[in-house]
């Protein structure tokens, strides 16, 4: 098997799809092709959340601002799965969670792309089927892979927890427009409302136990506090997008 995720959009993930199937037969299932543009940061939250749920894999998750650039081609190998990439970090979160902190990293050395902005399609596709073919616990028989010691980290922000006030950071917005924070769910625990930047919004499990058009904070599927409107987006109700900062205060705490 061998996942796919990129900001691409649509038609240009056909493309490497075309690549690797002239590769191998691996079965190919989409993650998405919407994730943040051009944000590792954003796309790492994403893939890590997405990527522990499957079975022994090959993924494949480009998002590259630096495409073009000095930026290295990696994979990296994370227990029984692989995620082949840019050197920017966005691979990283997830390949600890699917590992349990233990990575080895690769750099891919291919013949110079057709294009200088699809590297996708010319350098990581083929990537990919290469380690598809030769299998995770080969990689180092690869002849195009080269093992090194330093990579591109990245760990996602953690929140300042002082008292009742928590200063947190908006990681992702998706695309309902529920406000995803970096504040873990257990911070609101027995928690009535809670003063987001200053303004007084219930807590809440669903979305319908406030009214329709009313703001609420939740806690996601991910395990993070989020910030939403019932029938509505929260990015515009509270005027927050992702890498925003936001401040929580817990009231009517019980205890």
């Amino acid at each position: 098997m061998i996942t796919i995720a990129s900001d691409f959009g649509s038609v240009y993930p056909a493309a490497m799809k075309g690549v690797i199937l002239r590769e191998t037969d691996a079965r190919l299932v989409d993650i998405a092709h919407d994730l943040p543009r051009q944000d590792p940061r954003g796309a790492a939250f994403w893939l890590r959340f997405a990527l522990v749920e499957f079975p022994p894999a090959v993924h494949l998750a480009v998002v590259d601002p630096g495409v073009g650039t000095d930026r290295r081609p990696i994979v990296l190998r994370a227990g029984e799965h692989a995620l082949v990439g840019p050197d920017n970090g966005s691979l990283v979160p997830a390949a600890r969670a699917l590992s349990d902190g233990a990575i080895d990293a690769y750099e891919i050395e291919s013949p110079d792309p057709a294009s200088a902005t699809f590297h996708g399609r010319d350098v990581f596709a083929p990537a990919a089927a290469w380690v598809n073919e030769q299998g995770v616990d080969a990689i180092e028989s690869i002849d195009q892979l080269s093992a090194i010691e330093r990579y591109v980290d990245l760990t996602l922000p953690e929140p300042d927890v002082s008292g009742t006030q928590i200063d947190g950071t908006v990681l992702v917005v998706d695309s309902f427009g529920n406000v995803i924070t970096d504040i873990p769910g257990s911070a609101i625990d027995a928690v009535d409302r809670c003063l987001v930047n200053g303004e007084s919004v219930l807590v809440v499990e669903t979305f319908e136990a406030v009214d329709r058009g009313s703001a609420l904070v939740t806690v996601g599927s991910h395990g993070y506090v989020e910030l939403d409107v019932n029938h509505g987006r929260g990015d515009e109700r509270f005027g927050i997008d992702a890498g925003d900062s936001i401040e929580l205060v817990l009231v009517d705490c019980n205890e």
